[in-house]
């Protein structure tokens, strides 16, 4: 561990103390959906999958989130039933979350705990509790959760496993250990099961995959997969892992002249757009394609290329996992 690494770990030790000194507890149940690194696990379906199921089974889902470099800083309603908010004011991530979950409601606050408060004062009361699910919770320890789920990528789980900023651990993988539910993401790594059943004998490791439901135009209409298929596509994105868009693509059976990765959570301006628009006439896309998350920024511009699309992933885990997870909220 080098002295930057250090410093790092002792600001994780006394800020996870202080954390649960200070923990609060709401009074319904509440799932925490995490990872224990810096983005690329696929939180985001996950918790979309999570709270589709939980209304299936006659819960009633609110999901609590940050709002990465959301402007509004207090607890507020992302979709409050008229409208959704900007990305600028709430973050991308809570827009895509609000856009796919139109009835159910998307509450951004820094401090969770407030957040839920919010969304108890604020939601109809004549339906069932609500059960509060807690997008990218692993490390926020101020609010007490009952069930804590955790998601690691099969494809690079723990990069060089070394902590920020020498590597993209948020956290020693010893802290696994305090899971509940293991979820190995993107390809079922045999490997990292048995080193994830070793770490933690008490959690079930799980696979998932995140599978193509749907392409969509940038006004919202849903279009077949196949349309891209064996068609020349350029692509770009700014998320953690631009790699998982491009493997993503390779199994819609696309040809790809470009790809363009940006940082994760960039903000686009009209002229990256135009100069991605410039840059796949020269080469012949006769589509360009991006992610839902990157989409949900880009319908903000001004004006958007006529063949742009984004990808709709859905989050597919295995059988069981949704009936241990219910299961352990009715016991705790």
């Amino acid at each position: 561990m080098n002295p930057v690494e250090f410093l790092y770990y002792l600001g994780y030790l006394l800020k996870k103390r202080r954390s649960f000194l200070m923990q609060r507890r709401l009074p319904h149940k509440v799932i925490s959906i995490g990872n224990i690194t810096v983005g690329g696990a696929g939180k985001t379906p996950a918790t979309i999958a999570v709270a589709e199921e939980a209304r299936k089974k006659g819960y009633r889902p609110v999901i609590l989130t940050r709002g990465y470099r959301g402007s509004l800083k207090g607890p507020c309603l992302v979709n409050d039933g008229t409208r959704i908010l900007s990305v600028a004011e709430a973050g991308d991530e809570p827009i895509v979350m609000a856009r796919r979950l139109k009835d159910v409601p998307v509450v951004k606050s820094g401090d969770r705990y407030e957040g839920g408060v919010f969304a108890i004062s604020h939601i109809d009361k004549s339906g069932p509790p609500p059960l509060f699910i807690l997008d990218d919770g692993f490390q926020h320890w101020r609010l007490a959760r009952d069930v804590d789920v955790v998601l690691v990528d099969g494809l690079n789980p723990f990069g060089n496993r070394r902590l920020l900023p020498a590597g993209p651990l948020r956290g020693p993988v010893s802290e696994l250990k305090n899971a509940d539910m293991l979820i190995v993401t993107k390809t079922q790594n045999h490997a990292l099961a048995n080193e994830l059943g070793a770490l933690n004998r008490r959690a079930h490791v799980y696979y998932a995959s995140h599978e193509v439901t749907g392409l969509r135009a940038q006004e919202g209409s849903a279009m077949d997969p196949g349309l891209i298929k064996d068609r020349r596509v350029l692509a770009f994105c700014g998320i953690a892992s631009p790699d998982s868009l491009r493997n993503t693509l390779t199994t819609l059976g696309c040809y790809f002249v470009g790809f363009r990765p940006y940082r994760d959570h960039y903000r686009y301006a009209q002229k990256d757009i135009a100069g991605i628009e410039a840059a796949a006439a020269k080469l012949g896309a006769e589509f360009i394609v991006t992610t839902e998350k990157d989409m949900v920024k880009l319908i903000e511009l001004p004006r958007l290329p006529s063949n742009l699309l984004s990808v709709e992933i859905g989050f597919r885990v295995e059988p069981g996992f949704y009936e241990e997870l219910f299961r352990k909220l009715e016991v705790v």
